[in-house]
């Protein structure tokens, strides 16, 4: 079993490594591969000699690489936090929109795309683009923050009562966000459906040192609770008879996935899927253990958002699709497939 594992994670690594160098290559302005390689060797002292079209070295800096990364980056938030709230929910079914991070998140955002409210002018005038990243994110927090306020009881959160409270919230800030789109103009349709359907198209630098801290934080440290969502499958009185903090487990799994999604939002959009189809194939190929399926998760998560990317900038190139249709489309097929044959492997 060990072997199996570390061929998954190497064959993770290696894919996704391809899968950035072809993500570099292919667009609107097709880099031969060999010239994006020469590139990044020069960013790390290598290949200094050889020259590159400053058109081809252009493109790579200001587009090609920032996207590729920032889709790594989020990509890796979703896979993680998927597998984690379905951990602490003991639930197959369950994704971080589950807990209403992206209904939180969502909302923010069409309130600051349609609403002409003095503070968030002012607010404009000082952040600019960053509004709308920082604006959903801040969404996304309350949101989860709300849900788990409403699930304490005596001290403690209770896992049935934060689903029910995020079902609630998710509804609230549906019908909310439905509400303000309704007094939107064309323009402002347009953008929020774009925004809605995630896209990576405003990758840049700033944005990648922005969310970087909150996605890698969460990255690093929810494997380190594989154990602990290992013993939660077993009940939580369970979890709390083998000597875990059963409510500081809880607390901190939703406050890593949040800072994690609440990041990806930010910058991305809504893009659906990742967080519920990445840990349900990861578990099919190496089992249930959670110290393991959680970093797999997250390379997958990354993979399968760069593969993303680079098919809706290439399906009907120069127009981009929005990359949450392609995960949608993507992922529903495979998601069936799997349900239809391995249904009765499934970790419920």
């Amino acid at each position: 079993m060990v072997n199996k594992k570390f061929i998954l994670y190497l064959s993770l690594t290696l894919s996704l490594i391809l899968a950035a160098a072809f993500s570099m290559s292919l667009g609107a302005v097709k880099i031969p591969l060999t010239d994006v390689m020469v590139i990044l060797g020069k960013k790390i002292g290598l290949f200094s000699g050889r020259e590159i079209p400053v058109q081809f070295e252009g493109v790579m800096n200001i587009v090609r690489i920032p996207r590729v990364l920032l889709g790594i980056l989020v990509g890796a938030a979703l896979g993680i936090s998927g597998t984690a709230i379905q951990g602490i929910f003991r639930n197959p079914l369950a994704e971080p929109g589950l807990i209403g991070i992206s209904a939180g998140a969502s909302l923010m955002a069409v309130i600051i795309i349609v609403l002409e409210i003095s503070l968030l002018t002012a607010l404009s005038n000082i952040l600019g683009y960053y509004l709308l990243a920082f604006g959903a994110f801040g969404g996304a927090g309350i949101a989860a923050l709300i849900v788990y306020q409403i699930s304490r009881t005596d001290g403690k959160s209770n896992v049935a009562t934060m689903l029910l409270a995020g079902i609630a919230i998710n509804a609230l800030a549906g019908a909310l966000t439905g509400l303000i789109t309704f007094a939107a103009d064309d323009q402002q349709l347009r953008n929020i459906t774009f925004w809605m359907l995630g896209s990576l198209g405003g990758a840049t630098w700033e944005n990648i040192m922005a969310v970087f801290p909150f996605i890698i934080i969460p990255v690093l440290l929810l494997p380190r609770m594989g154990k602990a969502l290992n013993a939660f499958a077993l009940g939580e009185n369970q979890a709390a008879q083998l000597g875990l903090k059963v409510n500081t487990i809880k607390r901190n799994v939703v406050i890593l996935a949040t800072m994690a999604v609440g990041a990806a939002v930010a910058v991305s959009g809504i893009i659906g899927f990742v967080g519920l189809l990445v840990p349900h194939t990861i578990r099919l190929l190496i089992g249930v253990d959670n110290k393991h399926v959680l970093p797999a998760s997250a390379l997958l998560g990354a993979l399968m958002l760069t593969l993303a990317d680079m098919l809706c900038r290439t399906i009907i190139a120069p127009i981009e699709l929005p990359i949450g249709v392609i995960t949608a489309l993507l992922g529903t097929p495979l998601f069936l497939y799997i349900l239809i044959k391995d249904k009765k492997k499934l970790v419920l």
